[in-house]
């Protein structure tokens, strides 16, 4: 398999981060939707949500060798595989878990988004979804005691900004692929 790069692949599977935003806002509108819904059931609805997402950016660091999404990747499985494993994961681990997650996915976000600044116009989506990633796995881990209620909101809140900038950014990237070979062929 040839090597593409990060930006070739997000450009060509711009339909996977069109899903994953999909996903995201529909996970979201359960999250205030259903306020109610207890410990066991966010546990099994953030599960879902990161064995997707962890799929997702698997594979494309997988198609461009990109070696900090595969970790990314692999972090957001196991994430997910574990709480199948231990549904009944108090609130306040679920919310380091969450935290953590979310400050390392936004990190790997900011640091691509930057590699890619010159090759790429509007950046700034993924740079910008990994600043609202990190500083809400800061709000989370700084606010551990926070409501059930509260936490639902919260990450409904981050799911939903997250999503949408995800489907703007897949759009973004959909007409790239022909801009990318017609820059090539005139190479």
């Amino acid at each position: 398999m040839a090597t593409v790069s990060i930006l070739e692949s997000f450009a060509k599977n711009w339909w996977v981060l069109l899903i994953r935003g999909i996903l995201a806002v529909l996970f979201a509108v359960m999250a205030f939707e259903l306020p109610g819904i207890t410990l066991v059931t966010l546990v099994l609805l953030y599960g879902v949500y990161a064995l997707v997402d962890g799929l997702t950016t698997l594979w494309i660091g997988g198609l461009s060798r990109a070696w900090g999404f595969v970790f990314l990747g692999i972090l957001g499985v196991i994430a997910g595989i574990i709480t199948f494993i231990y549904p009944g994961i108090t609130a306040v681990a679920l919310l380091y878990l969450i935290a953590a997650w979310a400050i390392v996915r936004g990190i790997f976000e900011i640091v691509t988004a930057i590699q890619m600044r010159k090759q790429m116009r509007h950046e700034w989506l993924l740079i910008l979804a990994g600043i609202l990633s990190v500083l809400f796995g800061l709000l989370l881990a700084a606010n551990p005691a926070a409501g059930a209620l509260a936490m639902v909101w919260l990450i409904g809140a981050y799911a939903l900004l997250f999503g949408l900038m995800m489907i703007v950014l897949a759009f973004r990237l959909r007409g790239l692929p022909g801009r990318l070979e017609r820059l090539a062929s005139r190479a």
